[in-house]
């Protein structure tokens, strides 16, 4: 049957690493690997009464089609929030999508052909890589310092790289490194999608889980010119399995994933809608927010400590403000694609740096989620990776 397959399909090749990591599943591993909430922060019990509610007020609503845009009550509500993060956003604004990967996976559909380029900070979003490669696009690796993209850097690959089509960014907490980009920085690459005619994909999960330091505006409250696509999600915020994002864009580009969508799963669950709009409104969200802020700092303070006490020396870890990951730098001639072999036999598990960087190497960096595990897992965890680094290294 492979010729029948088309040539795109063929070009998706699996995770070397997947296999590995799906022995995290199992509940005598210690896993960092994922980038998962904390589960008992689920709200569940006032889930049960969220989805009585729903069924009983709005039932036959909540178990029919209902619009592409999504249901407008909770469009309003996003378009609320992210007026409070200076980004001028209405209902009309609003496409409520199954997760931000799906935005994602959307972003490459509209604006990629095969051969196009897509610039990133190097590293980046394993995700968002697999969900642009299957567009047959390339990536361009943009040099990433503590502030952000470097702006000559980028500026460089620009003006030498044919079919530049947008820029891929993280710029709250980011995913895998855990860095937050300057205002400066922000504003900066914004100037630059403007003078160079392009789009910039902000991809914002984690901006609302800030445990540290002032807060910094959206790269969208800067927009003036219609250039950015701001995709969210409740996933990081709220839960993961109920499966809503939205993307925010101008009118003329979220008409494009409008269509897109309609074409992919014509809408995003009714019934989910309906909860997590019943939810907000029964609920106070933002307190909701503030109790896994809390869990989720001393967590990070917790892994950081032990890390520093349990890892080798040479290791280096930066304090991320927020977000769920921390992301370690080991020497150079470390394969920590090779380690995390020994780890899951110790019962433990990560996710290799490598896989971060589009265009291969950097395998001397590991990624940790520090927000799924307990506090005592956490230690015993990062104990035993430290014997096996300290063993290797």
């Amino acid at each position: 049957m492979e010729h029948l397959y088309s040539e795109r399909v063929k070009k998706v090749k699996a995770s070397e690493i997947r296999e590995i990591l799906k022995l995290t599943q199992r509940p005598d591993i210690i896993s960092f690997a994922g980038g998962l909430p904390a589960p008992e922060l689920f709200p569940i019990e006032a889930m049960k009464v969220v989805a009585q509610k729903v069924l009983t007020d709005m039932g036959r609503e909540a178990l029919q089609y209902g619009t592409t845009e999504g249901y407008d009550p909770l469009r309003d509500k996003i378009a609320e929030r992210m007026r409070k993060s200076n980004i001028p956003a209405q209902k009309e604004d609003i496409l409520i999508t199954s997760g931000s990967q799906q935005g994602l996976d959307f972003s490459g559909k509209i604006f990629l052909n095969p051969g196009d380029y897509v610039l990133c900070e190097s590293p980046s979003y394993l995700g968002a890589v697999n969900a642009f490669k299957a567009y047959e696009c390339e990536f361009k690796e943009i040099e990433t310092d503590a502030e952000g993209m470097v702006l000559s850097h980028l500026e460089r690959m620009i003006q030498s790289t044919p079919k530049v089509k947008f820029i891929y960014v993280i710029p709250d907490f980011q995913n895998p490194s855990g860095r937050t980009w300057s205002e400066e920085r922000r504003r900066g690459v914004l100037e630059l999608a403007n003078q160079y005619n392009l789009i910039i994909i902000e991809d914002n999960p984690y901006g609302e889980l800030r445990f540290d330091g002032a807060w910094i505006p959206p790269m969208k409250s800067f927009d003036t010119q219609g250039r950015v696509v701001y995709l969210g999600t409740f996933s990081k915020t709220f839960s993961p399995g109920i499966r809503i994002g939205w993307v925010m864009a101008s009118p003329e580009v979220l008409n494009k994933y409008i269509m897109v969508k309609q074409g992919a799963d014509l809408q995003s669950s009714s019934i989910s809608q309906r909860e997590l709009n019943t939810y907000i409104d029964l609920y106070d969200f933002d307190a909701h927010i503030d109790s896994i802020k809390e869990v989720y700092k001393k967590r990070r303070d917790l892994m950081l400590d032990t890390i520093r006490k349990e890892f080798p020396s040479s290791a280096e870890v930066d304090l991320p403000k927020g977000g769920l990951f921390a992301w370690v730098k080991l020497p150079s001639h470390v394969d920590t694609r090779a380690i995390l072999v020994i780890a899951v036999e110790n019962k433990v598990a990560f996710v290799p740096g490598g896989s971060f960087f589009p265009n291969g190497g950097q395998e001397n960096f590991m990624r940790l989620n520090f927000s799924n595990m307990t506090e005592e897992k956490i230690v015993e965890g990062i104990k035993r990776l430290g014997k096996i680094l300290k063993e290797t290294i």
